[in-house]
């Protein structure tokens, strides 16, 4: 394991032969050792954050780097952020999704570095696949057997959270990342794994019966977020603008979703918290739709009730695709 590398004054010095004393012999035993005793991670935006506190409990010290409200594609990381990452144990990040994030992970002495993206298997979405997302049934991908976790994720969809059952399989992987860096808790890393898959195992039940018995199985996006979501509960989902939240669709593309709308029984088009609503009430208005939130829980916004996390934004979405979508 290498030594985290550390700015030390010439007034440090004596202090410096302890901590590298200190870091030596937390290498052979335990990440956590060092500093409060908690393992420091770092989360690059929320639904990482999430996995590594419900996962680590009171064993981590968990930073994102993502704020609160932030929109987190074109999050730019400072200087004062690449020293936070140096300082860290572990980085937890989705590679794909935030450039900026990935470089300097990669750049970074950190000892674990855990790509959620490598945890299970990814596909390409929207405008990377075609315009949309194909009406997929969840058995498909439950018929999978294991992944392959050597492929290639350039151009993949990377919001693979909002699918319960990869988010679950994403748990596990982190929940071994810890239970490896720190192995003197590893017993409680584990426990805590098991104890959010059941929770995320008993989500992905919700969806499934709350969305198998809907009078439309279309609904219209504000960006191309939810493809993992629509392919896992035969859904099919349409983007104004692709899998780049701040694009701005094409006339023609805007037609296209107003007739679609129309031929499907589509009763609503959904923004989201983190970007503009304009283009997306713009359409509705236009061609006479409701408008609501789904929200692609990038980030927990100040507005949210108190107490809101993963599941809570995840069950708010549920019902407001029911309701759009005519659940019975």
């Amino acid at each position: 394991m290498n030594v985290r590398r550390r700015l030390i004054s010439t007034a440090a010095l004596a202090s410096a032969t302890a901590l590298g004393l200190t870091a030596l012999t937390a290498c052979s035993t335990s990440a956590a050792d060092d500093k409060d005793g908690k393992l420091d991670v770092v989360a690059s935006f929320y639904p990482m954050q999430y996995l590594a506190e419900q996962i680590g409990g009171g064993h981590v010290s968990v930073t994102n780097l993502t704020e609160p409200g932030q929109e987190p594609h074109d999050l730019d990381v400072s200087a004062k952020q690449r020293g936070q990452l140096e300082e860290s144990d572990v980085a937890v990040y989705l590679k794909g999704l935030q450039p900026a994030v990935d470089d300097a992970i990669d750049q970074s002495g950190i000892g674990t570095k855990v790509d959620a993206a490598s945890l299970t298997s990814t596909e390409k979405h929207g405008d990377e696949a075609g315009g949309h997302a194909d009406e997929h049934g969840h058995e498909e991908e439950e018929g999978h057997e294991g992944h392959d976790h050597g492929h290639s994720h350039e151009g993949a969809d990377p919001h693979i959270w909002l699918d319960p059952v990869k988010y679950a399989e994403v748990a596990e992987g982190v929940g071994k990342a810890l239970e490896k860096a720190d192995p003197k808790n590893a017993k409680t890393y584990e426990k805590n794994t098991a104890k959010l898959v059941k929770k995320l195992g008993a989500l992905d039940t919700s969806f499934k019966d709350g969305l198998k018995d809907t009078k439309s199985t279309v609904f219209i996006t504000t960006h191309a977020a939810f493809g993992y979501l629509a392919e896992r509960y035969g859904l099919t989902e349409e983007a104004i603008s692709g899998l780049d939240p701040e694009g701005e669709p094409s006339a023609k593309r805007v037609k296209d979703l107003q007739k679609m709308a129309k031929e499907d029984g589509v009763t609503t088009v959904f923004y989201e918290t983190l970007v503009s609503d304009k283009t997306a009430k713009t359409l509705a208005n236009d061609a006479g739709l409701k408008t609501d939130v789904l929200d692609p829980i990038e980030g927990i916004t100040e507005g949210k009730s108190k107490g809101d996390d993963y599941i809570q934004v995840m069950e708010s979405n549920l019902k407001a695709l029911q309701k759009a979508l005519g659940a019975k």
